[in-house]
């Protein structure tokens, strides 16, 4: 894994709703924990007191309720505080820090497959976001399973969830199109077995891009 000069190492978990990446990105830090390393585990939209309040804001209500280009702002703001509050932080300490999703998420559900909005993403993101993750592990889910356990499950986050089974392809068309744009930082990860199983190809993953 590439090695920063902000220090720590940043790593961040992507794919489609209901393909795991939230029960891998727990599991790897678990891991790690046990291996006595310093690691900060968090999540997007969310990860410090006001991006928790725009998350409401996006994760919550209609899916038409905002549209691509208003959504890029909001999780481009509830990024940075993120960034400035718990992620910038502890990389500068020397953690480990393991996202729940970063910026490819913005790149695709906003980017991709609301619009041609990528540069638009890009540009935001190079401004108020000095940073990439060291490594990208994109859990590959087939999009109608996925769907299911994403709808399965309690709470009134569904807002993407509502958007159906065709923009869940989309999606994981997007994710999967991120391994050709930056082969060095992303990794597929078969999402398919036990989470067992997709924890070792995940731990894998890690150990490989660290020598």
């Amino acid at each position: 894994m590439t090695r920063h000069p902000a220090g720590g190492r940043f790593i961040s978990f992507e794919g489609i709703d209901g393909s795991g990446k939230s029960t891998q990105a727990r599991r790897l830090a678990e891991t790690l924990r046990t291996d006595g390393a310093d690691v900060v585990l968090t999540r997007e939209p969310g990860g410090s007191p006001g991006a928790e309040e725009i998350r409401r804001l996006l994760v919550e209500g209609d899916p038409e309720r905002w549209s691509a280009e208003t959504e890029i702002l909001l999780f481009t703001a509830a990024r940075r505080d993120h960034w400035e509050r718990t992620i910038a932080p502890a990389l500068g300490r020397g953690a480990i820090v393991i996202t729940d999703r970063f910026a490819d998420s913005t790149r695709v559900y906003q980017g991709t497959t609301r619009g041609d909005l990528v540069a638009v993403v890009d540009r935001l993101h190079a401004l108020m976001i000095p940073r990439q993750p060291d490594l990208t592990l994109v859990i590959d889910a087939d999009p109608a399973a996925a769907l299911i356990r994403a709808r399965a499950r309690s709470g009134s986050e569904l807002r993407f969830e509502g958007f159906g089974a065709d923009f869940q392809a989309r999606l994981r068309a997007g994710f999967l199109a991120l391994a050709d744009t930056a082969p060095a930082r992303v990794r597929i990860i078969d999402g398919s077995g036990s989470e067992a199983e997709v924890a070792g190809r995940v731990h894998a993953a890690v150990i490989q891009a660290d020598r």
